[in-house]
């Protein structure tokens, strides 16, 4: 996880708590919103995943308020004070390194079967 943390922050230009939470909030809108299995497999892969997951989940207010999916994983790093650049380069980076942990074809399946993610990709 700290090897995660680190890229996306240096990549986005962010703190690393800030890119923990955000790195919880994803994933966790992944484990909603993606293929089941495919998913699972991905926070397996990450150590520290499932306590950043949790961690974000007990600040998810506004994000829970707005329901679910895309617009909703929008809104609440929005809310952290990212932009819309800064959350496409997190995205991708997060996606770069699910690559090296799960493969490319099993990402890319988690990136088909979440709505609304390919344009992150």
């Amino acid at each position: 996880m700290d090897e995660l943390i680190g890229r996306l922050a240096v990549k986005a230009g962010i703190d690393n708590a800030l890119a923990e939470e955000t790195i919880g909030i994803i994933l966790g809108f992944l484990r909603n919103e993606g293929p089941t299995d495919k998913v699972q497999a991905l926070i397996d892969a990450i150590p520290g995943a499932e306590a950043a997951i949790a961690a974000a989940s007990n600040n998810g207010g506004l994000g829970r308020l707005m329901g679910g999916g895309l617009m909703a994983l929008g809104t609440r790093l929005m809310g952290l004070g990212l932009g819309i650049a800064e959350i496409k380069n997190v995205a991708r980076e997060l996606f770069t390194f699910g690559r090296d942990k799960v493969g490319a074809d099993q990402m890319g399946k988690i990136i088909a079967g979440t709505p609304g993610l390919s344009q992150f990709a």
